[in-house]
């Protein structure tokens, strides 16, 4: 892997990590306000050493093993870091089930915010399929059933692998509902949740979001190290974004829209890769440069109106 390579790779998996997490940074920057000075600098210093070494350099770690069981979890581990072409190899070999799985969790997410979700409308059909959300379960269910027919017939894993990505959406999308209703308590001035527990509760919903960030970064690449260097600087920008200037973040109206377009891009590049389409490395960041690029300037357009 050569030097632009590694640029390229890192600055994408950073921009998609801080754009994908904004609604986490509002959430946690509203929290912070009903808290005490001494529990956001705690949140706020030793939180980012939680978020990025253990969160997202342990959901990696736990995605490799699940996808390869046989090597244990000191097997992969080592091969989550290891250099040996022999384990990398190995990686590669599992790549298309783990690829498959992510893309599926990626492509519903996007379709429930899509139909389900509310939104500020970026493109005129935005309105039509919200108009239409009964149709999201019809659309996703036919989806998943399609891609296991053309699945099966390569490898039972990978068609396996569909219906896990499925599973997981659902479960974490349950989660994320709950932490929404969780929010509202926690803002509301009657409540009498210590500010232990709310650095506890944000950490949890930081754990939530994290999974998009870190299932999508394996469309940019399957090194981890490569991951939590990109997730991680993704991460600390959201941080001080959350420290001083959420306000500025929220006006750009349109970035919800760019996240989501460029999951739903990744997905369809990871689903392609699973089934043996050879996409340049240099795709999934120039794409995801270009979409975000283009909401960034609808917004700038739309607050000058």
């Amino acid at each position: 892997m050569t030097f632009s390579t590694i640029i390229i790779t890192v600055l994408g998996l950073c921009l998609f990590e801080i754009i994908s997490s904004v609604d986490n940074a509002v959430i946690n920057a509203e929290v912070l306000g009903t808290m005490g000075k001494k529990s956001r600098r705690w949140f706020l210093l030793y939180g980012f050493f939680f978020a990025v070494f253990v969160v997202r350099g342990l959901l990696p770690w736990a995605i490799i093993w699940a996808t390869m069981p046989s090597l244990g979890p000191i097997g992969s581990f080592t091969a989550a870091f290891s250099n040996d072409p022999s384990i990398h190899a190995a990686v590669a070999q599992s790549a298309p089930v783990l690829l498959l799985g992510g893309g599926i969790f990626l492509i519903f997410l996007f379709f429930h915010w899509l139909f389900l979700e509310p939104k500020t409308i970026g493109l005129h059909h935005e309105r039509f399929f919200q108009n239409n959300g009964v149709w999201f379960f019809a659309l996703v269910s036919i989806l998943l059933a399609t891609t296991v027919w053309y699945a099966i017939k390569i490898n039972p894993m990978l068609a396996f692998a569909a219906v896990i990505g499925s599973t997981a959406f659902f479960i974490t999308n349950g989660f994320k509902e709950n932490a929404e209703k969780g929010e509202q308590k926690l803002l509301s001035g009657d409540n009498k949740l210590s500010d232990i527990s709310k650095i506890l509760y944000l950490e949890i919903i930081d754990m939530t979001f994290s999974i998009d960030g870190v299932l999508g970064a394996f469309a940019f690449t399957l090194s981890v190290p490569l991951i939590i260097l990109g997730n991680g600087l993704g991460a600390f920008v959201l941080r001080k974004l959350t420290i001083g200037n959420i306000d500025r973040i929220k006006k750009y109206v349109f970035l919800k829209n760019g996240a989501m377009y460029s999951i739903f891009v990744l997905g369809i590049v990871m689903m392609m890769d699973s089934f043996g389409v050879e996409i340049p490395y240099y795709v999934s960041p120039l794409l995801t440069f270009m979409i975000i690029g283009y909401f960034l300037y609808k917004s700038i357009k739309h607050n000058k109106i």
